[in-house]
């Protein structure tokens, strides 16, 4: 084990930097891996239009590029670890400061018996294919949102060849027509088929691994988490593709609980923020799903004041967007559009596991909720220094 507690500064030199122009190219197009769930809220659910996650009294106007950070390109990942519990894990302590450099499957000697795993259990389905338009174009279609059982709302590129009443195919087995256009581009398209719609996707349609991946996935499965269960997503709830089975069987024998939730990872994650100062970027919305086991061991554990450790931004999410002010989750269904930024403060989660994140995202934001805006980023310079890998495929970080 390396430990090792940083100051302020950039923590070694970076080469071949990206210049900003090209981390907002990957934001952009990352915004393309994405799929929400169009399932009205239950009743009980929590948030609604437009939240902005009831943000601490303090008002601070963050801009965009307050959460700008270099990235050498050589350091996005392009294939995922072998074994899965291989990757490297920066481990954060907030009360100190200390970092130290660990091996993903060393997490166990941070967790206690008693502390509570929050996994998202959603399943990326193979949601890209490719169209050909009645004038020979290709179109790339990527599904998002299902409305019934042949209609969805998706996003084409390039856009302009989507127009209300254009026929395209997918092969011989599978064409659709536009319908309509939302407010926020996308296509509402009618598909036609005979048979079952997920047999002919999983022969038609491919993983959708975001752009800045350019290699080839030779294991399908990887770009899926052990206990993935539910179809819905179009990109990964990245943090869990570390664990093996056997890593989370050994923790649950160490007497670490595990609480499946569900949030079908899409547009309202990886859309990317636009707006220079960003309350006024708008979340799409996302499906998901605590239902009474999950509610019950989280409830559980804060009320007898052990620890509640998401696994992932995802499940932050879900968790925070059905808490109430005690940390206290209710179980219950529906979309969430929640945005959390500093100065939030956590009101269910205790500790995250997560992904190292892109410059300027979304998810940055949030895990900044948890350090500080400053202190994520003194990490992050740390982690490029020691050369972690970058995103989706990336390597692992623990913020205790």
């Amino acid at each position: 084990m390396t430990s090792a507690k940083i100051s302020g500064g950039n923590a070694g030199g970076t080469v071949g930097v990206m210049e900003k122009d090209t981390v907002k190219e990957l934001s952009e197009n990352a915004a393309e891996n994405g799929r929400t769930g169009a399932v009205s809220a239950a009743e009980g659910a929590k948030p609604g239009a437009g939240q902005r996650a009831e943000q601490d009294a303090e008002k601070v106007q963050y801009k965009k590029s307050d959460f700008y950070y270099d990235l050498p390109e050589e350091l996005i990942a392009q294939t995922p670890a072998e074994p899965r519990d291989s990757s490297r894990l920066l481990v954060y302590d907030r009360k100190t400061g200390q970092i130290e450099d660990r091996i993903f499957r060393d997490i166990g000697e941070y967790l206690v018996p008693g502390d509570v795993l929050v996994v998202n259990n959603t399943k990326v389905i193979p949601a890209r294919m490719y169209a050909l338009t009645e004038h020979g174009g290709t179109v790339e279609v990527l599904l998002l949102r299902r409305y019934d059982i042949r209609t969805w709302e998706v996003l084409m590129k390039p856009g302009k060849k989507g127009k209300i009443g254009a026929k395209m195919k997918v092969n011989d087995e599978l064409s659709l027509t536009v319908k309509d256009v939302t407010e926020t581009g996308e296509r509402v398209v009618e598909f036609a088929y005979d048979g079952v719609f997920e047999d002919i996707l999983s022969r038609v349609g491919t993983m959708p691994l975001p752009p800045y991946i350019k290699e080839k996935l030779k294991d399908q499965s990887r770009y899926n988490t052990v206990y993935s269960k539910v179809d819905g997503s179009a990109a990964a709830p990245t943090a869990g593709l570390h664990f093996t089975a056997g890593l989370l069987e050994s923790l649950k024998q160490k007497g670490v609980e595990v609480a499946e939730i569900l949030l079908h990872v899409g547009l309202g994650t990886f859309r990317p923020v636009k707006e220079e100062i960003i309350t006024d970027h708008k979340m799409h919305t996302e499906f998901y799903r605590v239902d009474e086991r999950a509610a019950e061991t989280i409830n559980r554990a804060k009320r007898e004041g052990r620890r509640v450790i998401a696994v992932g931004t995802t499940s932050v999410r879900t968790l925070e967007s059905v808490a109430d002010e005690r940390g206290f989750v209710r179980a219950c269904s529906g979309e969430t559009d929640i945005f959390l930024y500093p100065p939030y403060r956590m009101k269910c989660v205790d500790a995250l596991i997560t992904n190292f994140h892109l410059p300027e995202s979304t998810l940055i934001m949030l895990v900044a909720c948890m350090t500080g805006r400053e202190e994520i980023l003194r990490v992050y310079r740390y982690a490029v220094g020691q050369r972690y890998r970058f995103f989706s495929f990336g390597d692992a970080c623990l913020i205790l």
